[in-house]
């Protein structure tokens, strides 16, 4: 049985309808023991309750809602003194009665002029009634001894699950497009059949299932009715997130393709197209998986700067500042050049008796990335001062001693400048010997710095021999690991 059908009993869900015909909303109700008191009209968004009114209840408990407005479609709450609510559905229809009372707020609560409301309760009663035969059977079973006995109860098991099927139809045929159809549509999982076989028996398409998945995940999901967001995130939202992160191949020009088809269907409404960009942009911003920042920079530079009337220009102008620095940055890109000061290990030793020549930020030779050659170059920006970097180095310049085999090279960049910052990584240097590695600064220029968007330490990116990245914001295991499998494959070591 699908996972929602039996523990979204307590949520409840939206109906169908237009708001058209209606210019104001009207909702009276009647909560037993509740009286002189306020309750309060809210609505479910995603992951969030948001208040919409309250109303004073008489000393006979008799309260009403009402604006001259209209109420978008969804799912309701009613909040009460002691910190309970019921769930309550507004959408095309929005003057009726509620009561209720306390002692059971799901058995007891009776609407009139809401046929939406009551075929909601209606349905959840039947989920109710199937959840306790689902934990009756599921006692048997756990405790049965024979094979027939087990048998028997998954048989019982499946007639419930096929009976929650067939009242989907049921409704489904009833009124296609209400919302209780819509949502208990959206709580199935789709079946997916058997992969074709031949005349022995072998799989012909051994993805001919995964394929069937993915074509239909959102058969049963109407990703452009806006009334779905109004309900927990567990359906409309999680069914989105599952997709991306699970469903469809976790490439990220794949991705894009994916998050432009799910942005068309939400521009039904304003309000839907806005939670769908917001979702979508938040969820690839705290992503830390490498390469997803060009998800991220996809949905801000297509969606979030030219359509989110909502961001203030600030907002804006940050993110566009954001994209000029992320976009050249993205894997596969060609890494920026720079101009640095190569320090060669005699000055190193050296400056170590001579505190002349340790201050003396005239010294070395220029270099640049794209001219350095290597089937592998690993760029580490690095300071003396950082937690971090104290760190990180030993076990970055260990890796660099285990890959002397692979044709890789380390540019290890101190972003230190001036005398005193050339003190801090001559000391560093001469302490731990690192030596060996390419040693660079620039002490006159700091564009690599903003280039390579080094706004904290350590950074490191993994360029292939033609200076596109590969890797970036790596640890030393990351390095050796990627290093050693793309070496493989070319055959370098």
């Amino acid at each position: 049985m699908g996972k929602y059908i039996l523990t979204f009993l307590v949520f409840g869900l939206i109906l169908t309808g237009n708001l058209k015909s209606q210019k104001s909303y009207e909702i009276k109700v009647n909560v037993k023991p509740f009286k002189d008191t306020i309750l309060v009209l809210g609505h479910h968004f995603g992951s969030s309750i948001y208040p919409d009114d309250t109303a004073r209840v008489d000393k006979n408990g008799n309260g009403v809602f009402k604006k001259n407005k209209v109420l978008p479609g969804g799912l309701y709450i009613v909040y009460l003194p002691n910190r309970t609510y019921f769930d309550v559905i507004i959408d095309k229809n929005q003057q009726f009665s509620i009561e209720n009372d306390t002692t059971d707020l799901f058995k007891n609560a009776r609407f009139k002029n809401s046929p939406d409301n009551d075929e909601f309760y209606k349905y959840q009663m039947f989920l109710a009634g199937n959840r306790d035969k689902m934990k009756q059977f599921g006692e048997i079973k756990k405790n049965s001894k024979t094979q027939k006995t087990k048998d028997s109860i998954n048989a019982e098991i499946r007639k419930i699950d096929e009976s929650v099927k067939e009242y989907v139809k049921q409704l489904s045929a009833r009124a296609p497009e209400s919302f209780v159809a819509k949502f208990v549509k959206s709580t199935q999982e789709i079946d997916v059949p058997d992969a074709p076989k031949d005349a022995k028996g072998n799989i012909i398409d051994s993805l001919f299932q995964y394929r069937y998945y993915k074509e239909n995940y959102f058969a049963n999901l109407d990703l452009s009715d806006p009334r779905l967001i109004r309900t927990p995130a567990a359906i409309y939202e999680q069914k989105v997130k599952t997709y991306i992160d699970r469903v469809i191949p976790q490439i990220p020009d794949s991705i894009n393709k994916e998050i432009d088809m799910l942005i068309s269907k939400a521009r039904t409404s304003d309000d839907l197209f806005r939670y769908m960009l917001v979702t979508l942009y938040n969820h690839y911003g705290q992503s830390q998986i490498m390469g997803f920042d060009a998800v991220h920079v996809h949905i801000i530079e297509k969606y979030y700067i030219p359509e989110a009337h909502w961001a203030d220009t600030t907002s804006i102008s940050k993110l566009k500042d954001y994209v000029k620095r992320t976009k050249p940055l993205l894997l596969e890109k060609k890494a920026p050049d720079a101009k640095l000061i190569k320090i060669d290990k005699e000055h190193f030793m050296a400056a170590s008796k001579d505190e002349a020549l340790k201050k003396n930020v005239y010294v070395g030779s220029e270099i640049t990335i794209h001219t350095l050659k290597a089937e592998f170059l690993v760029l580490i920006f690095w300071d003396p001062d950082c937690g971090h970097c104290k760190k990180s180095l030993p076990e970055l310049y260990e890796v660099y001693n285990k890959l002397k085999d692979y044709q890789v090279e380390f540019l290890s960049t101190c972003v230190v400048f001036g005398e005193e910052g050339k003190v801090k990584w001559i000391n560093t240097i001469n302490e731990k010997g690192y030596y060996n590695w390419i040693n660079a600064w620039n002490p006159y220029s700091y564009q690599y710095k903003e280039d390579y968007d080094i706004s904290s330490t350590p950074q490191i990116y993994i360029l292939d021999k033609d200076k596109k990245i590969i890797a970036k914001k790596v640890g030393s295991e990351q390095i050796e690991e990627i290093v050693k499998t793309l070496s493989k494959r070319k055959n370098v070591k």
